[in-house]
């Protein structure tokens, strides 16, 4: 009778030792941007933004290579935005009681879902004030270099493994002029 015991409580440790933690954000990155005029700490909404390749092209993500999402298409930025409690977007003239990020992460920031294998020293981002669109045209296209260690990688504890150099999970802060 012992020895059944003993073999119960072996394979029950074996097993739960197997069972692997996962994270909601396993096997994706994000890159967080924070776009503003200089002197002042709002983003600037309504921005075109992509990830170019060397040539200035718009990256594809062409048999989601690069992305989970948005197969085919350009990798284009979206800004992140606020939902109340039952996971509704709030709009303008929502009346809600409580609401918080979507992204909790990103706060008030554009942000584009990325797989971690994502080559970030390869790709430049691309960002455009598009004549007609909310800010009406009035700010000059930016190019900036992206880095590996722009990524936010949320399910990792390489963020605070970093003792040197740039730390992660900070969103690329841009700087955007005037024409």
């Amino acid at each position: 009778m012992r020895f059944l015991l003993f073999i119960l409580f072996l394979i029950s440790f074996s097993s739960k030792a197997q069972v692997a933690q996962h994270c909601g954000y396993d096997f994706t990155s994000y890159f967080v941007l924070n776009v503003h005029e200089a002197g002042k700490k709002e983003n600037i909404p309504g921005l075109k933004i992509t990830i170019i390749n060397g040539l200035g092209l718009d990256l594809l993500n062409i048999n989601n290579l690069y992305s989970w999402t948005s197969a085919g298409k350009p990798l284009t930025f979206t800004a992140n935005y606020k939902i109340d409690d039952k996971g509704n977007r709030v709009t303008g003239d929502s009346q809600v009681s409580k609401e918080r990020w979507f992204f909790p992460f990103a706060k008030d920031n554009y942000l584009l879902s990325i797989k971690n294998t994502f080559p970030g020293d390869d790709f430049s981002l691309k960002v455009e004030d598009v004549d007609g669109e909310e800010n009406g045209g009035n700010f000059k296209t930016q190019i900036v270099k992206l880095n590996s260690f722009n990524m936010y990688v949320l399910c990792s504890s390489k963020a605070r493994e970093t003792q040197f150099g740039p730390k992660m999970n900070r969103p690329i802060d841009i700087v955007l002029e005037k024409k």
